[in-house]
């Protein structure tokens, strides 16, 4: 018996009125990981395409490829290199063990050991978010009776690739479970969300627990390390003091530096853009908003100056490759969920977002970051956005039919 034809077999005891009914959504999701569904629209006013829900997730899960690639890379590379640097003789830790069991050291020069070191870090992270945030998503499908949506695998990804490679396992389960049920789940699931879920994970962590979410010891999972980020060194020192620590513009857009897992390099981002426009997943009005905002008030305060502030002088170009502001652009602002729904609203919320993150990271000295809040403020005001344009459209067609 083919698989196509066990699910067949099974199916009647999942549908209504068979034993296993209020379960549908357990067999629904199992199934529809080997095989499309093959609902269709069939009558107007529907529109007829290949690409259904399960297709844009997918597509945006393969556009974080070179993100999570680099995670791996770029995290055991800071971490091998910070274990060098501290000139351990005995480094303890299944991990190391792990290492040593498939003949690899901790050589910061070695590509594999690098990729397999951060692997050894980052699948943990994943897992446990997968595990968390898939039980919440069951039990509410379960109790409502409808489908587990594939918008979860999205969550996942991008909560996982926000997060600091150090972070305890049992608050990786905690944030993504505040994200999945506070953010979208009591709003009715995916595609009825006004705020994003992954973000919103992210930002109740680093307020509930900012001493595992922010500082310098934080970023390389190593215990005695300590390592601040390129943004959190331009906010105390100056961006021209990055060259003093061996950063150059170049290391911030590859990603070799200190960061959370996926957000460090601004290559990779960008690759996962190209994906996502010719794909046309992504609009590319949000993404032209957030540019011009973020290029057009960072120009502003360069031209304003600052002699107490040393983030008044970061250019542009810098505040694109540090920080989480590449990632962020990527994968958060062109959410369409969370996101304006209209053409010109999207020019203004992307260009919001662009002006807050510059905003927050030079005059809020408390959240050098920026781009995660920012966001989160966008999605707010993304509905009072297409209101406003909405009835803009509405006023100049009535005058102009009168």
């Amino acid at each position: 018996m083919s698989l196509r034809s066990y699910f067949s077999s099974i199916e009647p005891h999942f549908e209504k009125g068979g034993k296993f009914q209020k379960y549908y959504p357990i067999f629904e999701m199992i199934e529809t990981i080997f095989f499309t569904s093959n609902t269709v629209t069939k009558v107007a006013p529907h529109a007829r395409s290949f690409v259904d829900m399960k297709r844009i997730m997918t597509y945006v899960v393969i556009s974080t490829i070179p993100c999570v690639l680099w995670a791996l890379y770029n995290t055991g590379f800071q971490t091998n290199t910070a274990l060098s640097t501290l000139n351990i003789n005995e480094i303890a830790g299944w991990r190391i063990y792990l290492l040593q069991l498939m003949g690899l050291g901790i050589d910061p020069t070695s590509i594999v050991s690098n990729v397999s070191h951060g692997l050894l870090y980052f699948l943990p992270i994943y897992i446990t978010t997968l595990l968390a945030g898939g039980i919440c998503e069951v039990v509410f499908a379960t109790i409502r009776g409808h489908e587990v949506n594939e918008g979860f695998l999205v969550s996942s990804m991008l909560f996982a690739l926000t997060l600091p490679a150090s972070t305890p396992l049992w608050q990786v389960a905690l944030g993504i479970a505040f994200g999945v049920v506070v953010a979208k789940e009591v709003f009715g699931g995916t595609g009825k969300n006004f705020l994003n879920p992954a973000l919103t994970g992210r930002a109740f962590l680093y307020f509930a627990y900012p001493a595992y979410m922010s500082g310098d010891s934080i970023w390389t999972p190593v215990d005695g390390f300590s390592g601040a980020t390129s943004l959190g060194l331009s906010a105390s020192e100056g961006y021209e003091s990055l060259s003093n620590y061996g950063i150059t513009w170049t290391d911030a857009f590859l990603g070799t530096i200190q960061g959370s897992l996926g957000e460090t390099s601004t290559l990779a981002c960008a690759i996962g853009l190209c994906f996502l426009l010719l794909t046309k997943i992504a609009n590319y009005r949000m993404v032209v908003g957030c540019l011009f905002g973020m290029v057009a008030f960072s120009s502003f305060l360069n031209w304003i100056g600052s002699d107490t502030n040393p983030m008044f002088s970061m250019p542009w170009y810098w505040h694109l490759v540090i920080g989480s502001y590449a990632f962020g652009l990527v994968f958060m602002v062109t959410e369409p969920v969370s996101g304006s729904h209209t053409n010109l609203g999207r020019y203004i919320y992307g260009a919001l977002i662009g002006f807050m993150v510059v905003m927050i990271r030079v005059l809020n000295p408390a959240f050098p970051e920026g781009m995660m809040l920012a966001i989160l403020f966008g999605n707010i005001f993304a509905p009072l956005i297409d209101h406003f344009v909405v009835m803009a459209n509405i006023k100049r067609r009535a005058i102009f039919n009168v």
